[in-house]
């Protein structure tokens, strides 16, 4: 095994210095678990995809350091009535293929976010009309008041109008069919970086934007992000100086690193949950072996689930206590949170058998499960844990764990019976965790587009929609908790954790770690 390792390592490294030849002290090399899916940003709402395309492309609004609301490509924002938004937007920005930036292209973008093919109809389904004023303003009005609509359009990219019309990319890439077009392999925006080379799941690699319209605090020049599937590998590269950021670190090789005198770990608290999903629509699951009926759609299974998961020993073995057990679906830090509804049901495996029977399966069943491999912390072996806490109430999870490449997809077609999912709402708010994972789905307007398993309370939606439009901060606080109350009493969804962040970063690299665990590389510099 450990011959093999060396042999892997080495053909690792080969082929990273080839694409090292060019790289100075002002290159950064970035190795992820994983790969960006796509180059177009409105083809898949994962934060990694974001993360990785935001340094292309620019949103009206973004975020600081602190997570706190900045100007983007618009430079103010106001309400002119109760439903009405003007953004003023910023001159002089061009395109990295040198067409000017203007409010045509606001404009195309956000339809372009709300048509077929598009993941991030979420964030716009609130939106009822774009006008443009000129061509550096544009009125955005949305179908009832909506307080946070600035917060919510803080990772919608901006997208050329000209430069898609003539790739044919006026459509976002749709993984779900699995259709690519020009916007999945070519780039063209307005950000801090360029892309001069993409090769999916091998290398991209960005280069510094030279008419970029904002400040560019680091002195990188170039970052070339490799996606690294081995958690071994990654490390080995990270110590031996051939890569200079990794994400994530395995939790058992912290203090390894941290003791290594090349390299330290940045952790901190991540804002996503991992939770569990169910599917609670159809009449007969697609993948276990009751016939004729779906157990999901009883609350006693749902809930037998939940409490036979032993989270606490997730968290000390698995996780090596790099999570956060909780009962809710959002975090510290997220708007609506509190503590005195972060709690969770008790571990009782004996009750949950109990559950399990009196719902008439005192036998268990089989059912399958569809997890990430390479996309959270741990998730397979999650997983794994969860399949042997469920074999204790005769439950036999048929586990599929797989790449991100094909699991997205898979579940966002809602081809699943079981799923496991993380969350990091946007705009740091309740609203965007309860919209997108527990209102009933409507896939013409986009509400609950990501809750893939279909659960669904009129009642809950209704104190959604009071929370969207409502702008008493008292009153909304007091609604979001009275909307996580109905689903925790249905059992809507199975919460496990908020997983830590652990970036492996060489001592030659200074950058900056945000809680949604975006990695801007304007703000990275390297010394020799």
């Amino acid at each position: 095994m450990k011959i093999q390792r060396k042999v892997a390592v080495t053909a690792l490294f080969a082929a990273m210095a080839t694409a090292s030849l060019v790289a100075g002290a002002q290159t950064i090399r970035v190795a992820n678990q994983g790969d960006a899916l796509s180059l177009d940003p409105h083809s898949l709402n994962e934060s990694l995809q974001l993360s990785v395309d935001l340094n292309v492309y620019d949103a009206l609004t973004e975020r600081n350091k602190d997570l706190s609301l900045a100007p983007g490509l618009a430079t103010s924002w106001k309400q002119t009535s109760p439903t009405v938004w003007r953004f003023e937007l910023r001159k002089g920005v061009k395109f990295h293929d040198g067409t000017p930036f203007t409010a045509d292209d606001v404009l195309f973008s956000i339809t372009r976010a709300a048509g077929d093919g598009s993941d991030v109809k979420a964030k716009v389904n609130d939106i009822k009309e774009v006008r443009k004023v000129n061509d550096y303003a544009v009125d955005i009005e949305t179908k009832g008041p909506f307080p946070i609509l600035p917060d919510v359009l803080s990772d919608l990219a901006i997208m050329s109008k000209k430069w898609c019309e003539e790739n044919k990319a006026e459509k976002p890439v749709d993984r779900r069919k699995g259709i690519e077009n020009t916007a999945s392999f070519k780039a063209n925006g307005t950000g801090p970086f360029r892309v001069r080379e993409r090769q999916p799941d091998v290398r991209t690699v960005f280069v510094r934007n030279p008419s970029y319209w904002g400040k560019i605090e680091g002195n990188v020049q170039e970052v070339i992000f490799t996606p690294i599937a081995n958690p071994a590998t990654r490390v080995a590269a990270l110590l031996s100086g051939e890569i200079d950021v990794m994400e994530p670190v395995p939790v058992q090789d912290v203090a390894r690193l941290n003791a290594s005198g090349s390299a330290r770990v940045v952790t901190g608290p991540e804002l996503r949950t991992i939770f569990l999903g169910m599917d609670q629509k159809r009449d007969e699951l697609l993948y276990s072996s009751v016939k004729g009926k779906n157990p999901f759609k009883d609350k006693r299974v749902r809930q037998a689930f939940y409490q036979a998961i032993d989270i606490n020993s997730i968290q000390r073995t698995v996780m090596r206590g790099a999570s956060r057990p909780t009962g809710l679906m959002v975090g510290p830090g997220i708007n609506g949170w509190t503590a005195e509804q972060d709690k969770r049901l008790p571990y009782d495996v004996e009750a949950a058998k109990r559950l399990m029977a009196e719902a008439g399966y005192p036998n268990g069943f089989e059912v399958a499960m569809n997890c990430p491999n390479d996309r959270y912390v741990n998730d397979r072996q999650i997983c794994e844990a969860v399949a042997a806490n469920l074999a204790r109430i005769n439950v036999k999870i048929n586990l599929q764990a797989e790449t991100k490449g094909t699991y997205f997809p898979k579940i966002l077609r809602r081809d699943t019976s079981f799923y496991m999912l993380g969350w990091t709402p946007t705009t740091y708010d309740s609203h965007n965790a309860l919209d997108a994972l527990m209102r009933c789905p409507n896939d013409k307007t986009g509400d609950g587009q990501f809750n893939l398993g279909s659960y669904c309370n009129p009642k809950l939606d209704e104190a959604i929609a009071k929370i969207k439009s409502n702008t008493d901060p008292v009153q909304r606080n007091a609604l979001i908790k009275e909307a996580f109350a109905m689903h925790a009493d249905d059992v809507g969804h199975l919460p496990l954790h908020q997983q830590s962040l652990a970036w492996g970063v060489s001592k030659k690299v200074s950058l900056t770690q945000r809680a949604d665990n975006f990695m801007p590389f304007k703000w990275m510099s390297i010394t020799k």
